[in-house]
């Protein structure tokens, strides 16, 4: 008897110390001296997963956190994807990250009045996106702005979701949009938000430009609008001239100082402060507007005005080409 106990106890003991120890390496800091990243592709069996976060270094041995995992009845829990995990991260913490499903967010940006070519030879050149971009989308039909999305996303996915992205921005703000504007289509907002988008980076002013084309288009006087030559000639590209008087009076297809009204088709993808712009443009009276030589832009409601404030631009652009200071704001267009 004395013996069965004695046995007993020994079993006893060396279970509890199995117990205590499997539980310290469960908790102990890991191996890894630096930040991994690993990835768990979807169907990995969780051997394959421990075997893949021992050969990375994140633990140190792959039967103890495949192990560690069974007791826990955690094997069910983990997640495909591409993870993160700091240096010296316990198995503990480990199946935590790989249960949480949040997977390493990666970014790509499309910054407002880029092309929709711009925008597709950007998706297209992400080394992280995979798969064929499929063809160019139509301009006008992308929503710039900053987008995360995890590894194994496909660049016709990203073009996808752009375009779904625009779409919601216009499916929320049309029904809100100024009455009697004189458009009266979606495609013919865009396209003169992508002008407004092309005629000022200063967000406050992107109403007021807005007013200017409203006021321009009721009246049926042309848009008169320079960024629209540049897209004829660069297909949006900077021209890095100005603009000659021979190109001011040839016609093309959306030269707006040669065509009344909108041209055909947007000449950039507008950013939804644009397009919320010209859906609420400013109440006002202009129909001038020229650069001010301080990043923004001079409004007026006469020729007179305009015609003065064009001169005072020009004598600003010859200060600036001779460097000298610049006098206190006047004013283009």
């Amino acid at each position: 008897m004395k013996r069965f106990l004695l046995i007993v106890v020994i079993l006893a003991a060396a279970i509890g110390g199995a117990w205590y120890w499997e539980q310290w390496n469960w908790q102990k800091p890991g191996p890894s001296p630096t930040y991994k990243v690993v990835m768990v592709a979807p169907g990995d069996h969780v051997a394959v997963i421990a075997q893949h976060m021992a050969d990375a270094g994140v633990v140190s041995n792959a039967d103890l956190f495949r192990l560690g995992l069974r007791v826990r009845n955690l094997q069910g829990t983990l997640k495909a994807g591409e993870y993160g995990f700091p240096a010296h991260l316990s198995m503990a913490s480990v199946a935590g990250i790989l249960a949480s499903g949040k997977s390493i967010q990666h970014k790509l940006t499309a910054a407002e009045g880029l092309t929709a070519k711009m925008i597709y030879d950007i998706v297209a050149a992400d080394p992280v996106l995979t798969g064929d971009a499929g063809a160019v989308p139509d301009e006008g039909t992308l929503l710039p702005e900053t987008y995360l999305f995890t590894r194994g996303t496909t660049r016709a996915q990203m073009l996808a979701r752009m375009a779904k992205a625009r779409s919601e921005v216009l499916r929320k703000l049309w029904p809100a949009r100024a009455d009697n504007l004189p458009y009266k289509t979606r495609e013919a907002a865009i396209t003169l938000a992508s002008i407004v988008e092309k005629e000022t980076s200063i967000p406050e002013e992107r109403r007021h430009i807005a007013s200017v084309f409203v006021n321009r288009l009721r009246l049926g006087m042309k848009l008169q609008s320079d960024p629209t030559i540049i897209y004829d000639i660069t297909k949006g590209y900077p021209l890095g001239r100005g603009i000659r008087e021979s190109e001011l009076q040839r016609p093309s297809p959306h030269n707006t100082y040669a065509i009344a009204g909108l041209p055909p088709t947007p000449i950039c993808d507008p950013g939804k402060d644009a397009i919320a712009a010209v859906l609420n443009p400013e109440t006002t009276d202009d129909l001038y507007f020229v650069a001010n030589g301080r990043g923004g832009h001079v409004f007026s409601k006469s020729v007179d005005e305009q015609n003065r404030n064009v001169a005072a631009w020009r004598r600003i652009e010859q200060m600036q080409h001779l460097n000298r200071p610049l006098p206190v704001p006047e004013l283009r267009k």
